[in-house]
């Protein structure tokens, strides 16, 4: 099994937070151009749409909305194009994908409201508590 590799170039560092943010719109634009080639590689047809995926590119970049830094915005820019890249190339897997970009962090939407119906109070109380 032989693999391609084609490592991502650091680029240079950005002078100031202007040439920064234009690179960040720049990549913004590349991960949206990838979105149905990501698609077709995992599959995803029936578990997402390409809005949702724009969606969630859209906003794993506006966590950061608050650095300033133009060469820590450098920096994450350089994992989100590795994080790209790894995608493309089939480097992961499809339940990855759909974990990661799909369902997300906070579960599935009919899951969070049936999780607390069932525990008494004692267990409500101790999930609260330190201990858990």
């Amino acid at each position: 099994m032989s693999f391609t590799l084609r490592s991502v170039k650091v680029p240079p560092n950005s002078v100031n937070l202007e040439e920064a943010r234009s690179r960040v719109f720049d990549f913004f634009r590349s991960a949206c151009r990838s979105i149905p080639s990501i698609i077709d590689i995992y599959n995803l047809d029936e578990v997402v749409t390409k809005s949702q995926l724009r969606s969630t590119i859209a906003a794993e970049i506006r966590k950061n909305c608050h650095v300033t830094n133009p060469k820590v915005i450098d920096m994450l820019l350089f994992k989100g194009m590795e994080e790209l890249n790894n995608i493309l190339e089939h480097a992961k897997q499809r339940h990855h994908m759909i974990g990661q970009y799909v369902v997300g962090h906070h579960g599935l939407v009919q899951d969070l409201d049936s999780k607390d119906q069932g525990l008494s109070d004692f267990l409500k109380n101790f999930y609260k508590s330190n201990y858990f």
